[in-house]
């Protein structure tokens, strides 16, 4: 009877193990575009955008590489945040090299130039042809041990607010409006929150000032996050002080590129924004100089021409987190927030 009370024990001590997985997140590095890849404590994986064409495969090439440090074979959710060349123009390379069940999106493309329905009609050849699902605000995709809520989709924001959140935000009297960010499809962006147990991480892709006003004036809808993705990658007519101060975050990350988004309003609203403890980077933006940019120790790329390594970051159900630098293996661990 003891081999089989050994091996009933070794069993429920891999279950108890698998049990206890953490959410992992890699932030690729594809030059000022986004692809991020979220793996759930299930397996399951949730692909956001696909980074650039072209470049000689670059970037679904660093995808793929992500993808093999984090294990996963099959994207179970792609999720379009809208049709511009840095979000989805590597769809073709991705959904050739991987099986993906679902595709999520904001619907039709809203910008008729020939570029742009070009990449529109090669992503809907994909879509079209599996599950696709069309986000509205405050549906969820259903990605087993997380919650994965849409705020914005289709130019549209939650109506009401997340539970726990409902907060009077005393900032909004004095939100100013960007007339350069109108942007038809960046304002279109689907954007998400993904809640982990205690753990909550934002990103509103390249959402700008008018619908970040949306989500957080009058109240704060969303409520506090441990991680904000900046949005529109660290961009200027983004990263308002209503929303940043709202949300409250502990750790900011930037997808910027050496010579797109990171720009300096924008880091230095992130920078001092209380509670704010650090501001990783996926490259060093050239023309922010050193005033505004992080220390090394938190930029996954120095020089502009690089070897585009990524940040990965796990957290735990209790809400702490631990981000690494796959460039100079730094790694730093965030206690979870009383």
């Amino acid at each position: 009877m003891r081999p089989l009370y050994a091996s009933a024990l070794l069993l429920s001590l891999v279950s108890c193990l698998a049990a206890a997985k953490n959410l992992e997140i890699y932030f690729i590095d594809v030059e000022g575009g986004q692809s991020t890849l979220f793996v759930s404590p299930s397996g399951e994986s949730l692909l956001m955008d696909t980074g650039y064409g072209g470049f000689n495969h670059r970037d679904p090439d660093r995808i793929a590489a992500a993808a093999k440090s984090a294990g996963v074979k099959k994207i179970d959710y792609l999720l379009i945040s809208h049709y511009h060349a840095d979000h989805v123009g590597g769809i073709y390379d991705v959904a050739t090299r991987f099986p993906i069940r679902n595709f999520v999106d904001h619907g039709p493309n809203t910008e008729t130039d020939k570029d742009s329905q070009v990449r529109y009609n090669t992503y809907t050849s994909f879509s079209d042809k599996g599950n696709r699902m069309v986000a509205k605000p405050g549906d969820t995709i259903p990605i087993k041990g997380l919650d994965v809520r849409v705020l914005a989709s289709a130019g549209q924001v939650l109506t009401a607010p997340l539970a726990g959140a409902g907060q009077p935000n005393p900032e909004c009297s004095s939100f100013r409006f960007d007339p350069e960010e109108e942007t038809p499809e960046n304002q279109q962006s689907a954007g998400i929150l993904i809640t982990f147990g205690s753990f909550r991480i934002l990103d509103l892709a390249d959402l700008t000032t008018s619908r970040e006003h949306d989500l957080v004036c009058p109240v704060n809808k969303i409520g506090g996050v441990d991680v904000f993705v900046s949005s529109h990658h660290m961009g200027a007519a983004a990263n308002t002080p209503q929303l940043v101060h709202a949300i409250h975050p502990q750790v900011a990350i930037s997808n910027n590129g050496p010579r797109k988004g990171g720009k300096p309003l924008a880091w230095q609203t992130l920078h001092d924004s209380p509670g704010l403890e650090d501001i990783w980077q996926l490259h060093y933006a050239i023309a922010a100089g050193k005033d505004h940019n992080s220390a090394d120790t938190y930029l996954a790329n120095i020089d502009e021409q690089c070897e585009g390594k990524w940040l990965r970051l796990t957290a735990e159900k209790d809400g702490s987190f631990t981000i690494f630098n796959s460039r100079n293996r730094h790694e730093k661990k965030y206690p979870a927030r009383p």
